[in-house]
């Protein structure tokens, strides 16, 4: 029992290590999203306003004027709209769809020891089950999914253009997009990699572990994957729906 416990601890503080490692600052906005709310609040000139011709003519303006047929050039560019919100839906909702999975496979391990015909907890173990879910719970889901990875995964997701500047593979791809594994930054992508490589070690050990030491363990880790699960729609609902400004930085690299 106290050398499963002791390998138990062990896991805990590397799953601490990745889960702190989960993203980098995302608190930055993307430079060209910020400086296009910047353009929409620049004030006005006297008149212009009069009307709403007159208030749609000069977003044009302000957005790139219009084009040889007289239509606006962002009314031109067919990455905005449906396209772009399936593209971006189809990203953050792949990464979700990959934790439901995972959730789904490691449920029944989880809820054994509460089964019929399962040998019981005892005191000590039933106090291990709740501390472990409080602290994935913490840990995992509130400081590493929904302060860090899910507003990147939302934010990354956010930047793709179906028919307008993203490449293909960008948008099959778009879950491993989202996630930072691919057209990131160096550090976006060790990071990404690294957290990646590391819950594969985590759960190959975690199967090691003897009843009920294993079960409690993946209790948390539910725990922690669903509210990321949760954040992640969220955050999506509340950028690509309610036009609300994350405020995160998707880690895109520079332009060369």
């Amino acid at each position: 029992m106290h050398l499963s416990a002791g390998f138990s601890l062990a896991l805990l503080g590397t799953a601490a290590n990745i889960a702190c490692g989960f993203s980098l600052n995302p608190s930055l906005s993307h430079k060209n999203y910020l400086s296009l709310k910047k353009n929409d609040s620049l004030p006005s000139p006297i008149g212009v306003y009069t009307n709403q011709f007159n208030h749609m003519n000069t977003l044009e303006k302000i957005r790139g004027g219009t084009n040889a047929a007289g239509v606006s050039e962002l009314e031109a560019q067919p990455s905005g709209g449906f396209g772009k919100t399936a593209a971006s839906l189809w990203a953050a909702g792949g990464v979700v769809m990959i934790l439901a999975k995972s959730i789904k496979r490691i449920l029944p391990i989880a809820l054994e020891p509460f089964s019929t015909g399962a040998i019981g907890l005892s005191r000590f173990q039933l106090g291990s089950y709740i501390a472990m879910c409080l602290w994935f719970a913490y840990v995992e889901g509130y400081k590493g999914f929904q302060l860090k990875f899910s507003p990147l995964v939302v934010a990354r997701a956010q930047t793709l253009k179906p028919f307008n500047g993203s490449p293909i593979h960008h948008i099959l791809f778009g879950p491993f997009y989202a996630m930072g594994l691919f057209h990131a930054t160096k550090k976006r992508k060790i990071v990404s990699w690294s957290v990646s490589t590391g819950v594969a070690v985590i759960v190959a050990a975690v199967k090691k572990l003897p009843y009920p030491w294993r079960n409690i363990v993946d209790a948390g880790v539910i725990v922690g994957l669903s509210w990321g699960s949760l954040s992640i729609m969220i955050g999506w609902v509340k950028a690509a729906i309610m036009g609300i400004d994350l405020k995160t930085d998707p880690a895109l690299p520079e332009s060369k």
